[in-house]
């Protein structure tokens, strides 16, 4: 058994919202300055006010669509979110067993 009690190291499922600075006035921008980090907290907190423990949001390092960001990628799954305040709940319901919320899939062929 592991420190937080699993018997099975991780979790069952991973969400990683871009938390990636790039200098001011950047071409590609940058998720940070979209208030990514926010948009992770409020995630992370409605997670843990439903008390999911098999579940883990977090930042991550850049995931690379600046430009359509912020941006979010569930594991493992692997499937990749444009996040925003209206996405959170239907994100955290996903992360419940929920549907897709294919409205708020990232469209990574454009």
């Amino acid at each position: 058994m592991d420190p937080k009690g699993r018997e099975i190291p991780g979790y069952r499922m991973h969400a990683f919202v871009c938390g990636h600075s790039r200098p001011e006035g950047s071409a590609r921008g940058c998720c940070t300055e979209k208030n990514s980090l926010e948009l992770m907290m409020e995630f992370k907190s409605a997670t843990r006010t439903l008390g999911m423990s098999d579940v883990r949001v977090q930042k991550s390092g850049c995931l690379d669509f600046c430009e359509s960001g912020p941006t979010c990628v569930i594991y493992p799954q692997g499937e990749w979110f444009k996040i925003s305040t209206e996405a959170i709940p239907k994100l955290v319901e996903y992360l419940q067993g929920g549907e897709l919320p294919k409205e708020f899939l990232l469209d990574i062929k454009a």
